[in-house]
């Protein structure tokens, strides 16, 4: 599909159809960058996203244990009070 580079203001923009909006699942704030190949346009990935997903799957794994499981210090068996 073609598009013409038309004018918004002091800027030039590309109307893009909804069909394509939806089919790519922009919305909202999208993310700009020059490829070789051309002009990328790609959704904001959000802070944390699949955070969830991946201490599920290391759950799943056994994998979400302390990773300091060295024993005891002196000082924390005979000093250290709660």
């Amino acid at each position: 599909m073609k598009a013409r580079i038309v004018r918004i203001g002091n800027s030039q923009g590309v109307r893009i159809p909804k069909p394509i909006l939806e089919q790519a699942g922009l919305s909202g704030e999208v993310e700009l960058r020059v490829e070789p190949e051309g002009l990328l346009l790609a959704a904001v990935s959000k802070a944390r996203d699949g955070w969830a997903d991946a201490a599920r799957l290391l759950h799943e794994r056994g994998d979400d244990g302390l990773l300091d499981e060295s024993p005891a210090t002196e000082f924390e068996e005979s000093e250290w009070q709660w």
